[in-house]
Protein backbone atom coordinates (compact mmCIF):
# COMPACT_ATOMS: atom_id res chain seq x y z
CA UNK A 1 0.00 0.00 0.00
CA UNK A 2 1.05 3.56 -0.26
CA UNK A 3 0.07 6.16 2.69
CA UNK A 4 0.32 9.33 2.52
CA UNK A 5 0.82 11.31 5.83
CA UNK A 6 0.20 14.98 5.84
CA UNK A 7 2.81 15.85 7.90
CA UNK A 8 2.76 20.28 6.94
CA UNK A 9 1.76 20.98 10.33
CA UNK A 10 5.45 20.10 11.88
CA UNK A 11 7.12 22.27 10.19
CA UNK A 12 4.60 25.34 11.82
CA UNK A 13 4.45 24.01 15.16
CA UNK A 14 6.06 21.13 16.76
CA UNK A 15 4.22 20.67 20.05
CA UNK A 16 0.27 19.28 20.12
CA UNK A 17 -0.65 17.87 16.46
CA UNK A 18 3.01 18.85 15.17
CA UNK A 19 4.39 16.08 17.88
CA UNK A 20 1.52 13.67 17.19
CA UNK A 21 2.76 13.31 14.16
CA UNK A 22 5.89 13.49 15.07
CA UNK A 23 5.31 10.25 17.27
CA UNK A 24 3.23 8.17 14.89
CA UNK A 25 5.47 8.73 11.83
CA UNK A 26 8.69 7.72 13.94
CA UNK A 27 6.78 4.06 15.69
CA UNK A 28 5.13 3.45 12.24
CA UNK A 29 8.52 3.58 10.58
CA UNK A 30 9.94 0.99 13.10
CA UNK A 31 7.21 -1.13 12.73
CA UNK A 32 7.06 -1.54 9.09
CA UNK A 33 9.45 -1.48 6.49
CA UNK A 34 6.80 -3.35 3.56
CA UNK A 35 4.53 -0.34 2.79
CA UNK A 36 5.31 2.90 1.41
CA UNK A 37 4.63 6.07 3.10
CA UNK A 38 4.77 9.32 1.66
CA UNK A 39 5.42 12.12 4.34
CA UNK A 40 3.40 15.19 2.80
CA UNK A 41 5.93 17.87 3.72
CA UNK A 42 5.53 21.95 3.23
CA UNK A 43 8.33 22.97 1.06
CA UNK A 44 9.99 25.28 3.58
CA UNK A 45 10.67 21.62 5.57
CA UNK A 46 13.93 20.68 3.80
CA UNK A 47 14.91 18.24 6.04
CA UNK A 48 13.08 14.62 6.02
CA UNK A 49 11.33 13.71 9.04
CA UNK A 50 11.69 10.09 8.76
CA UNK A 51 15.07 8.63 7.02
CA UNK A 52 14.18 5.14 5.73
CA UNK A 53 13.54 3.69 2.38
CA UNK A 54 10.17 2.89 2.38
CA UNK A 55 9.73 6.64 3.89
CA UNK A 56 9.46 9.01 0.99
CA UNK A 57 9.46 13.49 1.49
CA UNK A 58 7.00 15.32 -0.62
CA UNK A 59 7.61 18.94 -0.57
CA UNK A 60 4.07 20.53 -1.39
CA UNK A 61 3.87 23.97 -1.86
CA UNK A 62 0.23 24.37 -0.02
CA UNK A 63 1.04 26.15 3.64
CA UNK A 64 -0.96 24.48 6.10
CA UNK A 65 -4.49 25.64 7.08
CA UNK A 66 -4.35 28.14 3.65
CA UNK A 67 -7.70 29.44 2.74
CA UNK A 68 -7.06 28.04 -0.82
CA UNK A 69 -6.22 25.05 0.88
CA UNK A 70 -9.35 23.22 -0.88
CA UNK A 71 -8.17 24.48 -4.88
CA UNK A 72 -4.90 23.41 -4.40
CA UNK A 73 -3.93 20.57 -2.08
CA UNK A 74 -6.31 18.14 -4.09
CA UNK A 75 -4.11 18.98 -7.09
CA UNK A 76 -0.92 18.34 -5.31
CA UNK A 77 -2.35 14.92 -3.78
CA UNK A 78 -3.20 13.67 -6.94
CA UNK A 79 0.31 13.36 -8.29
CA UNK A 80 1.11 10.88 -5.56
CA UNK A 81 -0.48 8.20 -6.13
CA UNK A 82 -1.83 7.34 -2.88
CA UNK A 83 -4.20 4.25 -1.74
CA UNK A 84 -5.12 6.31 1.44
CA UNK A 85 -4.59 9.42 3.13
CA UNK A 86 -4.07 10.27 6.60
CA UNK A 87 -5.16 14.01 7.94
CA UNK A 88 -3.53 14.08 11.37
CA UNK A 89 -5.00 17.80 11.51
CA UNK A 90 -9.00 17.42 11.31
CA UNK A 91 -9.40 18.43 7.48
CA UNK A 92 -8.59 16.18 4.57
CA UNK A 93 -8.82 17.73 1.09
CA UNK A 94 -12.53 16.93 0.20
CA UNK A 95 -11.57 16.60 -3.84
CA UNK A 96 -9.28 13.39 -4.27
CA UNK A 97 -8.43 10.39 -5.48
CA UNK A 98 -7.42 7.82 -2.57
CA UNK A 99 -9.78 6.87 0.81
CA UNK A 100 -9.39 9.32 3.84
CA UNK A 101 -8.32 8.99 7.19
CA UNK A 102 -8.76 11.96 9.92
CA UNK A 103 -7.33 12.41 13.36
CA UNK A 104 -10.21 14.46 15.46
CA UNK A 105 -8.03 15.44 18.46
CA UNK A 106 -10.65 17.17 20.03
CA UNK A 107 -13.97 19.54 19.45
CA UNK A 108 -12.84 22.72 21.89
CA UNK A 109 -13.55 24.90 18.86
CA UNK A 110 -17.15 23.97 19.12
CA UNK A 111 -17.32 23.80 23.07
CA UNK A 112 -15.71 27.17 22.63
CA UNK A 113 -16.40 29.06 19.61
CA UNK A 114 -15.69 32.20 21.20
CA UNK A 115 -11.90 30.81 21.83
CA UNK A 116 -11.14 31.04 17.97
CA UNK A 117 -9.48 33.22 16.38
CA UNK A 118 -10.72 34.34 13.26
CA UNK A 119 -8.36 32.12 10.74
CA UNK A 120 -9.11 29.11 13.48
CA UNK A 121 -12.84 29.82 12.95
CA UNK A 122 -12.62 29.60 8.68
CA UNK A 123 -10.52 26.53 8.95
CA UNK A 124 -12.14 24.23 11.97
CA UNK A 125 -15.65 25.38 10.21
CA UNK A 126 -14.90 22.54 7.87
CA UNK A 127 -15.37 19.99 10.59
CA UNK A 128 -19.02 19.06 10.05
CA UNK A 129 -17.90 18.17 5.83
CA UNK A 130 -14.74 16.80 7.05
CA UNK A 131 -16.47 14.08 9.43
CA UNK A 132 -18.94 13.09 6.27
CA UNK A 133 -16.55 13.56 3.83
CA UNK A 134 -13.75 10.95 4.99
CA UNK A 135 -14.18 7.06 5.04
CA UNK A 136 -12.76 7.06 8.82
CA UNK A 137 -11.97 8.73 11.58
CA UNK A 138 -9.75 8.38 14.59
CA UNK A 139 -10.13 9.45 17.80
CA UNK A 140 -7.60 10.18 20.54
CA UNK A 141 -10.04 9.14 23.52
CA UNK A 142 -13.32 7.63 23.99
CA UNK A 143 -14.35 11.09 25.51
CA UNK A 144 -13.56 12.45 22.00
CA UNK A 145 -15.67 9.50 20.30
CA UNK A 146 -18.51 10.54 22.34
CA UNK A 147 -18.42 13.81 21.52
CA UNK A 148 -17.64 13.61 17.80
CA UNK A 149 -20.66 11.17 18.19
CA UNK A 150 -23.25 13.94 19.81
CA UNK A 151 -22.26 17.01 18.51
CA UNK A 152 -21.80 15.99 14.73
CA UNK A 153 -24.35 13.16 13.78
CA UNK A 154 -21.16 10.72 13.46
CA UNK A 155 -21.94 6.58 13.39
CA UNK A 156 -20.01 5.07 16.13
CA UNK A 157 -18.73 2.17 13.73
CA UNK A 158 -17.22 4.88 11.83
CA UNK A 159 -14.78 6.00 14.32
CA UNK A 160 -11.71 4.00 15.90
CA UNK A 161 -10.25 5.15 19.52
CA UNK A 162 -6.58 5.64 19.19
CA UNK A 163 -4.59 6.76 21.95
CA UNK A 164 -2.07 8.47 22.19
CA UNK A 165 1.04 8.08 24.74
CA UNK A 166 3.93 10.28 26.35
CA UNK A 167 7.20 10.96 24.36
CA UNK A 168 9.39 7.72 25.10
CA UNK A 169 11.97 9.94 26.68
CA UNK A 170 9.83 10.71 29.72
CA UNK A 171 11.13 8.72 32.59
CA UNK A 172 11.61 8.89 36.23
CA UNK A 173 15.44 10.21 37.10
CA UNK A 174 17.26 10.35 39.79
CA UNK A 175 20.43 12.32 39.12
CA UNK A 176 20.23 15.44 41.32
CA UNK A 177 23.16 17.11 39.33
CA UNK A 178 20.82 17.19 36.48
CA UNK A 179 18.05 18.15 38.19
CA UNK A 180 20.09 21.07 39.68
CA UNK A 181 21.19 22.43 36.03
CA UNK A 182 17.51 22.77 35.23
CA UNK A 183 17.05 24.46 38.03
CA UNK A 184 20.00 26.93 37.51
CA UNK A 185 19.05 27.59 33.86
CA UNK A 186 15.05 28.33 34.31
CA UNK A 187 16.22 30.17 37.74
CA UNK A 188 13.75 27.62 39.79
CA UNK A 189 13.47 27.49 43.49
CA UNK A 190 13.95 23.71 45.06
CA UNK A 191 10.69 23.11 45.61
CA UNK A 192 8.03 23.94 43.06
CA UNK A 193 3.99 23.16 41.50
CA UNK A 194 4.53 22.85 37.41
CA UNK A 195 1.66 23.60 34.99
CA UNK A 196 2.49 23.00 31.34
CA UNK A 197 0.57 23.36 28.57
CA UNK A 198 -0.54 26.51 26.34
CA UNK A 199 -1.60 29.56 28.30
CA UNK A 200 -5.43 29.60 26.93
CA UNK A 201 -8.56 30.14 28.51
CA UNK A 202 -9.58 26.40 28.59
CA UNK A 203 -6.27 25.27 30.30
CA UNK A 204 -8.09 27.42 33.35
CA UNK A 205 -5.12 29.17 35.08
CA UNK A 206 -7.02 31.67 36.49
CA UNK A 207 -8.62 29.09 38.35
CA UNK A 208 -5.37 27.81 39.17
CA UNK A 209 -3.62 30.93 40.46
CA UNK A 210 -6.91 31.54 42.31
CA UNK A 211 -6.32 28.08 44.58
CA UNK A 212 -2.20 28.70 44.56
CA UNK A 213 -2.72 32.00 46.40
CA UNK A 214 -5.42 30.24 49.02
CA UNK A 215 -2.37 27.70 49.29
CA UNK A 216 0.15 30.44 49.97
CA UNK A 217 -2.52 32.22 52.22
CA UNK A 218 -4.48 29.26 54.24
CA UNK A 219 -1.98 26.35 54.01
CA UNK A 220 1.55 28.65 54.97
CA UNK A 221 3.31 27.24 51.57
CA UNK A 222 6.12 28.56 50.15
CA UNK A 223 6.33 26.54 47.11
CA UNK A 224 6.25 28.52 43.81
CA UNK A 225 4.37 28.00 40.92
CA UNK A 226 5.86 27.28 37.62
CA UNK A 227 3.81 27.46 33.77
CA UNK A 228 5.78 26.24 31.49
CA UNK A 229 3.94 26.58 27.84
CA UNK A 230 3.28 29.07 25.08
CA UNK A 231 1.30 31.96 25.00
CA UNK A 232 -1.62 30.73 23.06
CA UNK A 233 -4.81 32.98 22.44
CA UNK A 234 -6.70 35.12 25.46
CA UNK A 235 -3.81 35.04 27.64
CA UNK A 236 -4.15 38.63 28.94
CA UNK A 237 -6.43 37.51 31.77
CA UNK A 238 -4.19 35.17 33.12
CA UNK A 239 -1.53 38.11 33.54
CA UNK A 240 -4.06 40.56 35.25
CA UNK A 241 -5.16 37.44 37.72
CA UNK A 242 -0.95 37.59 38.72
CA UNK A 243 -1.35 41.05 39.62
CA UNK A 244 -4.41 41.15 41.24
CA UNK A 245 -3.32 38.12 43.53
CA UNK A 246 0.21 39.95 44.12
CA UNK A 247 1.39 36.70 42.91
CA UNK A 248 4.17 38.34 40.92
CA UNK A 249 7.32 36.87 42.84
CA UNK A 250 5.96 33.71 43.52
CA UNK A 251 5.11 32.42 39.68
CA UNK A 252 6.83 31.40 36.85
CA UNK A 253 6.43 31.80 33.49
CA UNK A 254 9.08 29.78 31.52
CA UNK A 255 7.19 30.26 27.46
CA UNK A 256 7.56 27.34 25.53
CA UNK A 257 10.18 24.26 26.81
CA UNK A 258 11.94 22.21 24.86
CA UNK A 259 11.09 18.53 25.57
CA UNK A 260 14.31 17.48 26.72
CA UNK A 261 14.24 20.29 29.28
CA UNK A 262 10.70 18.99 29.77
CA UNK A 263 11.81 15.94 31.00
CA UNK A 264 13.76 17.41 34.26
CA UNK A 265 10.94 19.67 35.23
CA UNK A 266 8.75 17.41 35.46
CA UNK A 267 11.01 15.05 37.55
CA UNK A 268 12.35 18.33 39.64
CA UNK A 269 8.62 19.49 40.29
CA UNK A 270 6.75 18.32 43.42
CA UNK A 271 3.83 17.97 41.86
CA UNK A 272 1.80 18.46 38.33
CA UNK A 273 -1.40 20.18 37.85
CA UNK A 274 -3.66 20.17 35.05
CA UNK A 275 -6.98 21.92 35.76
CA UNK A 276 -8.07 22.38 31.79
CA UNK A 277 -12.04 22.56 31.51
CA UNK A 278 -11.60 20.61 28.49
CA UNK A 279 -9.28 18.10 26.73
CA UNK A 280 -9.40 15.87 24.05
CA UNK A 281 -6.71 13.66 25.25
CA UNK A 282 -4.05 15.90 27.98
CA UNK A 283 -0.75 14.57 27.16
CA UNK A 284 0.77 16.71 30.23
CA UNK A 285 -0.58 14.53 32.92
CA UNK A 286 0.98 11.22 31.34
CA UNK A 287 4.16 12.69 30.73
CA UNK A 288 4.44 13.41 34.27
CA UNK A 289 3.21 10.30 35.51
CA UNK A 290 5.32 8.61 33.33
CA UNK A 291 8.65 10.44 35.18
CA UNK A 292 7.07 9.40 38.53
CA UNK A 293 5.61 13.10 39.62
CA UNK A 294 2.54 12.68 41.01
CA UNK A 295 -1.03 14.76 39.01
CA UNK A 296 -3.76 16.78 40.11
CA UNK A 297 -6.35 16.86 37.08
CA UNK A 298 -9.67 17.85 36.17
CA UNK A 299 -12.47 15.63 36.77
CA UNK A 300 -13.79 15.87 32.81
CA UNK A 301 -13.70 15.23 29.43
CA UNK A 302 -11.29 12.95 28.67
CA UNK A 303 -8.93 13.25 32.13
CA UNK A 304 -10.28 10.64 34.26
CA UNK A 305 -9.95 8.38 31.18
CA UNK A 306 -6.37 9.40 30.49
CA UNK A 307 -5.29 8.87 34.51
CA UNK A 308 -7.76 6.12 35.90
CA UNK A 309 -6.88 5.82 39.66
CA UNK A 310 -3.41 7.55 39.14
CA UNK A 311 -4.22 10.99 40.03
CA UNK A 312 -6.41 13.25 42.07
CA UNK A 313 -9.47 14.26 40.16
CA UNK A 314 -11.28 17.66 41.30
CA UNK A 315 -13.90 20.12 39.72
CA UNK A 316 -12.01 22.50 37.66
CA UNK A 317 -14.45 25.06 38.69
CA UNK A 318 -14.03 24.66 42.50
CA UNK A 319 -10.96 26.79 43.53
CA UNK A 320 -10.68 25.29 47.26
CA UNK A 321 -11.38 21.81 46.15
CA UNK A 322 -8.23 22.36 44.10
CA UNK A 323 -6.47 23.90 47.21
CA UNK A 324 -6.53 21.08 49.12
CA UNK A 325 -5.64 18.40 46.70
CA UNK A 326 -2.35 20.27 46.17
CA UNK A 327 -1.63 20.49 49.44
CA UNK A 328 -2.75 16.36 49.89
CA UNK A 329 0.00 15.59 47.26
CA UNK A 330 2.37 18.38 49.07
CA UNK A 331 2.59 16.97 52.64
CA UNK A 332 1.25 13.76 52.61
CA UNK A 333 4.29 11.48 51.42
CA UNK A 334 2.20 8.24 51.50
CA UNK A 335 -0.14 9.22 49.61
CA UNK A 336 2.38 10.82 46.97
CA UNK A 337 4.49 7.24 47.01
CA UNK A 338 1.01 5.67 46.08
CA UNK A 339 0.27 8.11 43.15
CA UNK A 340 3.91 7.68 41.63
CA UNK A 341 3.59 3.98 41.51
CA UNK A 342 0.08 4.19 40.03
CA UNK A 343 1.17 6.73 37.71
CA UNK A 344 4.18 4.53 36.26
CA UNK A 345 2.19 2.18 35.79
CA UNK A 346 -0.49 4.02 34.36
CA UNK A 347 1.64 5.59 31.78
CA UNK A 348 3.23 2.56 30.81
CA UNK A 349 -0.26 1.45 29.50
CA UNK A 350 0.23 3.69 26.71
CA UNK A 351 2.72 3.74 23.66
CA UNK A 352 3.36 4.61 20.64
CA UNK A 353 3.90 1.73 19.63
CA UNK A 354 0.35 0.06 20.13
CA UNK A 355 -0.96 3.26 18.57
CA UNK A 356 1.10 2.72 15.14
CA UNK A 357 0.24 -1.06 15.39
CA UNK A 358 -3.70 0.08 15.56
CA UNK A 359 -3.27 2.51 13.30
CA UNK A 360 -1.60 0.89 10.49
CA UNK A 361 -3.99 -2.22 10.67
CA UNK A 362 -7.31 0.70 10.01
CA UNK A 363 -4.79 1.85 6.93
CA UNK A 364 -4.73 -1.37 5.35
CA UNK A 365 -8.60 -2.02 6.76
CA UNK A 366 -9.31 1.60 5.33
CA UNK A 367 -7.18 0.45 1.71
CA UNK A 368 -8.66 -2.67 1.27
CA UNK A 369 -5.02 -3.73 2.15
CA UNK A 370 -5.78 -6.53 4.72
CA UNK A 371 -3.30 -8.38 5.73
Amino acid sequence: MRIGIDARLVYYRQAGIGQYILRLAKALAEMDQENEFILLQSRKHKQAIIEQPNFKRASLWTPSHHPLEQWTLPLEISLRGLDVLHSPDFIPPFRRNCKSVITVHDLAFLFYPNLLTKEGARYYGQIDQAVRDTDHIIAVSKSTQRDIIHRLGVPEDKITVIYEAAHPIYRPLDDERLLRQVREKYHLPDDFILFVSTIEPRKNVPTLLRAYRQLLDSYKRSEALVLAGARGWLFDEVFAVVEELGLEENTLFLGRVPVEDLLYLYNAARLLVHPAVYEGFGLPPLEAMACGTPVVVSNVSSLPEVVGDAALLVDPENVSELTVAIWRLLTDEDLRADMREKGLKRAALFSWEKAARETMALYLKVGGGYR
